[in-house]
């Protein structure tokens, strides 16, 4: 599948305008600011893809920064998975790879200019206390008793703060603004709190930390970013974005101007860090990578390919308004980059015996059989008196204008020859164990003397040489509303048959040797993909995809 060229967006439209304008003589410079406190998901991939997308496209740059203000959430174990996912994606940050810690010493003098402006107080007020006096969204809120201490109580009581004289929680530093602001951001936020706690990379040199929003617009500034590209949630946020910058004195032909953009919803999928990291510690998954899971880690697991992925986030574009995108569309971009690219294979899942009464006991015949049709390649397949077909390809009572194997009935066996229904041999609880057929031995494809049409073609693999296989099947984790939404208490909507594990599937020897990651198309089952989990004594695969694709058709409507 080819990749798309990036459409024109609103954002980009911005950026040109101000080039036009004659800011950011420098050149463009974008970011993207995860939090290492989770894995990366598919929403992360929509602003990855248009971060490095939007630089790529205006030569200029694109850094990597870890916005890394929390330290009890944070761990480095979700720094090397970001960057994982980020690589994996098909994009480079080069040498620019920053965190929001390496400014920590300049966050605090930043924060020592505010004090000394008169615009930012120490609150002794409690977390609760600052909540009731906020106010409401129709009510102003109100000041706190501290708010009009000294410029040097202040100063002092911040300097302690530094200290560690002060437990966790019994001060805040606080913006001040002006608590009868519509906006509730603007309502004298708080810009650093105390958190005795060991940093992931400061290790116990601070034991007072930057608030998100207070230490996001600095790093941004300090690195010299021109566009700060970001979610609509964060709407509310650029004024207090903005205010900041003009506080502090920032050049505004130089520093960086906030941009909002729609996430990314997906039907039958959250994408909130706190819910995945719910349903992780929770034990409804088997880690962050579990093929169910929306985190790049778990799709890439699951065998969705990095070009499909670039593909679906170029294909749902850049809007300024929140929607839901059926997750159907990215199920469709995956399958059109595998249908170009995956080699095809045949595996049986649900396995039952057929017996060639003619074929001869000790023959075994190599039969030459098309790889993929999009770009072509052969290999060689096993053939043998014994051979699996599923069960789902024979019925012993069909109705009509049934194409595949029934008593009497002849059906093509795929790269093979015709075989015809003999006898069908059951257990004594009538279950079929056993069919056994016939073989035309003037019917093999390929032969120039195979000239007889017969409307069904089944796949096969050969008893003597199959390779037994795990197969894992996956469906959708949660179950939605008519309008395809998670609900809240999302616990309650976890798909029971989410996953389902077929141990005795059979497959071609030709994939003895595949690697993890390996893609194929089981032929008119789906596309798979050898699972990690995969040894050279234990096949496993993953379902990626059906070959149906209820987007496309729904396209066509």
């Amino acid at each position: 599948m080819a990749e798309k060229e990036m459409a024109s967006n609103f954002i980009q439209n911005a950026i040109e305008e101000d080039l036009k304008n004659g800011k950011y003589t420098d050149g463009i410079h974008t970011r993207f600011p995860p939090e290492p406190n989770g894995y990366l998901h598919i929403g992360h991939a929509k602003s990855i893809c248009l971060n490095f997308g939007l630089a790529e496209r205006n030569h200029g740059l694109c850094n990597l920064r870890f916005d890394d203000t929390n330290p009890t959430k944070e761990d480095t174990e979700y720094v090397d998975s970001i960057q994982e996912d980020i690589k994996w994606l098909g994009f480079s940050w080069g040498n620019r790879k920053f965190y929001a810690s390496d400014y920590f010493d300049k966050l605090y003098d930043y924060a020592v200019q505010l004090i000394k402006k008169g615009l930012a107080y120490v609150d002794d007020l409690s977390a609760e206390e600052i909540k009731a006096y906020r106010g409401t969204l129709t009510e102003p809120g109100k000041e706190s008793p501290y708010r009009n201490r000294s410029i040097e109580e202040n100063l002092d009581l911040f300097a302690r703060m530094k200290a560690g004289e002060f437990a966790d929680g019994e001060k805040v530093l606080r913006a001040k603004i002006d608590m009868a602001s519509p906006n509730m951001v603007m309502r004298d936020t708080v810009i650093y709190r105390i958190a005795h706690a060991t940093h992931h990379r400061t290790g116990d040199k601070w034991c007072i930390y930057p608030m998100y929003d207070f230490a996001h617009p600095l790093s941004d500034a300090i690195e010299g970013i021109t566009h700060s590209v970001c979610t609509l949630e964060f709407e509310e946020h650029r004024p207090f974005y903005d205010w900041l910058l003009d506080s502090l004195d920032f050049n505004p032909n130089t520093r960086p101007r906030q941009i909002e953009f729609a996430r990314l919803n997906l039907t039958n999928t959250v994408t909130s860090k706190r819910k995945l990291r719910q349903l992780v510690e929770e034990g409804y998954v088997r880690g962050w990578d579990d093929p169910r899971m929306p985190t790049i880690s778990g799709l890439r697991r699951r065998g969705y390919t990095p070009a499909s992925i670039r593909n679906f986030c170029e294909e749902i574009g850049v809007a300024k308004a929140n929607s839901l995108v059926d997750v159907a569309m990215l199920e469709h971009s995956v399958r059109e980059d595998l249908n170009e690219n995956a080699d095809r294979v045949m595996a049986v899942l649900d396995p039952v015996k057929v017996v060639i009464t003619n074929y001869p006991e000790d023959k075994q015949e190599w039969l030459l059989a098309d790889n993929n049709p999009m770009h072509g390649g052969q290999r060689f397949v096993p053939f043998s008196r014994e051979i699996w077909i599923d069960r789902a390809d024979f019925m012993e009572n069909p109705p009509k204008k049934y194409f595949r194997l029934k008593p009497g009935g002849e059906v093509r066996l795929k790269h093979a020859y015709i075989i015809k229904c003999e006898e069908v041999v059951k257990d004594a609880d009538g279950n079929v164990t056993e069919l056994h057929c016939t073989c035309d031995p003037t019917s093999k494809t390929g032969d120039a003397t195979a000239n007889r049409k017969i409307k069904g073609t089944i796949h096969w693999v050969a008893c003597k040489t199959a390779l037994p296989a795990e197969v894992r099947l996956y469906d959708y984790l949660l179950e939605t509303d008519a309008d395809g939404n998670v609900p809240d208490d999302f616990q309650h909507a976890l798909n029971p048959d989410s996953m389902k594990v077929i141990e005795n599937a059979w497959i071609e020897p030709s994939v003895k040797l595949a690697a993890a990651g390996t893609h194929y198309q089981f032929l008119r089952t789906g596309y798979f993909v050898v699972d990690p989990d995969t040894t050279p004594d234990h096949l496993v695969f993953n379902r990626v995809v059906g070959l149906r694709d209820s987007w496309a058709k729904s396209q066509k409507k």
